[in-house]
């Protein structure tokens, strides 16, 4: 199962186990227990502190738990954590065996007090980059509590299970048998969640800190760049974001970030962070914007409001709030969200193998989807609004050799059709003719550009028609002291590296703005 330089950075990692514990596998004769009980076998020939047993008497198989005899947890992964999820299977054996998690005291210790019984399963697939935030979470929330339980299930190993809980999307976590939360999770999001009283105690928090020098609401790209600019000025800085990262976090593959061949979303938002972080940063997650007071005169403080209730005063404000996928707008798309509507097909794909979707947009988001995806399931149907395709040439002769794919053009979704369950297909009309059409689909991947999350500000600053914040070449707004960088802003071409210059100028001009009042 893994190579020679696998194993040696893995026998490297696995020094830092300082306490004995076992692996006990549930296996049968499938070849999917046979692959996993190799796996094992090579994890345990790798640390002397790590013993296996093979008599585990789990129903789902292959599976495995982690146990120690000084500690109770439950703690488990039912399939074969490869993929994006080997990650999590080396953290689970290092925290485990007793290494420390990258969490505050503070945090730590909210996790052992909290109250109540907790048995999480989280729904995974292996190509998912959302998946190993939840199941990271869960785990070390599982060693650390003993009333925490987290079963990690390889959705498209156990397809049965996932038909009859009808899971079409991932991550999908239960809680005590009931569904629970889907999508990208981290421990304080989980948190929140059951402990219900931990956002008044943020927001109590966060109304008692001083007003700093430049607060930044948003935490992509734009908002990072905009911190470590800001931060190297030596001016007091915060960054409040509802999830540090923005959109970054649910792109799968980025080749065009320059002096960077390839990487992950996910690495790269987590990368941010932590450069973010080598300054004196005041990180505020989980902070929803609501509302902007602008200041009543030129130096004076800008007030941010949150929907947690909490409120930051600054003396410049850069708005870097990005944007979010674009949807359908039309019936049944809301009913069947995340029941046969998607907007990630590296994510939901694996769930859909054998069966009809269709894939909304022409772009190259849209065609790479229906090229991936076409690997997967039975049929893809590719519709655009438009007469002709726009993604990049090379992607659309890929995609027309394709056996198992049809493009239909001049296609306007009209409806999102369902059983009151799951969808069932759609209703689109031909913009050539006005006749309306039906596909019989099991699914349908969305990806018709983005939407600019500016509603919390309209009325306040002046925006495009599309939405997209109004800025000047310094990256003003039509306020004084108030800068927008990004997504959310109106500078064309929504790419990464642009959101990064974009944030790097809004703090310059704004620390110009400082100095000047």
């Amino acid at each position: 199962m893994l190579d020679a330089n696998l194993k040696t950075q893995l026998r490297a990692y696995l020094e830092k186990v300082i306490r004995p514990f076992e692996i006990v596998a549930s296996l049968d004769n499938s070849d999917k227990s046979r692959e996993l009980q190799s796996l094992l076998q090579e994890i345990a020939g790798l640390c002397g502190k790590i013993t296996l047993r093979e008599d585990g008497d789990d129903t789902r198989r292959p599976s495995f738990r982690l146990q120690r005899a000084d500690a109770e947890m439950h703690l488990q992964f039912a399939g074969i954590p490869m993929g994006h999820e080997f990650t999590s299977l080396i953290l689970a054996l290092l925290q485990t065996g007793g290494h420390p998690p990258k969490l505050s005291d503070e945090k730590i210790s909210q996790i052992k007090t909290i109250e109540g019984e907790f048995l999480f399963e989280t729904y995974f697939s292996l190509s998912c980059q959302n998946c190993p935030d939840v199941v990271q979470a869960l785990n070390v929330m599982a060693v650390l509590n003993p009333r925490i339980k987290h079963i990690a299930i390889d959705g498209a190993l156990f397809q049965q299970e996932v038909d009859t809980r009808q899971v079409m999307s991932v991550p999908s976590i239960y809680l005590n048998g009931q569904l629970f939360a889907q999508g990208r999770m981290g421990v304080d999001e989980i948190l929140a969640k059951i402990d219900t009283g931990s956002a008044t105690r943020e927001a109590a928090k966060l109304n008692t800190k001083e007003p700093f020098e430049v607060l930044i609401v948003g935490g992509g790209p734009a908002g990072a760049s905009a911190a470590i600019y800001a931060a190297r000025k030596g001016i007091r800085t915060g960054v409040a974001a509802e999830r540090f990262g923005g959109q970054v976090l649910d792109t799968m593959s980025i080749e065009n970030f320059i002096s960077v061949q390839e990487t992950e979303g996910p690495r790269l938002a987590r990368e941010l962070e932590e450069h973010v972080k080598h300054y004196d940063v005041d990180i505020m997650n989980l902070q929803r914007a609501s509302a902007l007071v602008p200041a009543m005169e030129p130096g004076g403080y800008h007030e941010v409001r949150f929907a947690s209730g909490a409120s930051l005063k600054a003396r410049s404000v850069i708005l870097a709030t990005g944007a979010r996928w674009r949807e359908l707008n039309v019936p049944g798309e809301q009913q069947y969200r995340n029941k046969g509507v998607a907007y990630c097909p590296h994510c939901d794909g694996p769930l859909y193998k054998g069966k009809r979707v269709a894939v909304a947009g022409g772009g190259n988001s849209g065609i790479e989807a229906a090229i991936d995806l076409a690997g997967i399931v039975k049929h893809v149907t590719v519709l655009e609004f438009s007469d002709t395709l726009r993604a990049d040439e090379v992607l659309q002769r890929k995609l027309r050799s394709l056996p198992n794919v049809d493009i239909i053009t001049m296609a306007q979704t009209l409806e999102v059709i369902g059983d009151g369950q799951k969808m069932t297909g759609l209703q689109y009309k031909d913009r050539r003719t006005d006749e309306v059409h039906s596909l019989t689909l099991d699914g349908i991947f969305v990806q018709i550009g983005l939407l600019p999350n500016s509603e919390w500000i309209k009325g306040t600053v002046t925006t495009s028609r599309h939405g997209e914040i109004e800025i000047d070449a310094k990256g003003q707004t039509n306020i004084p002291g108030v800068f927008a960088a990004g997504d959310v802003t109106n500078i064309p071409f929504k790419q990464i590296i642009i959101a990064m210059g974009e944030g790097s100028r809004s703090a310059l001009s704004a620390f110009d703005y400082l100095i000047r009042n």
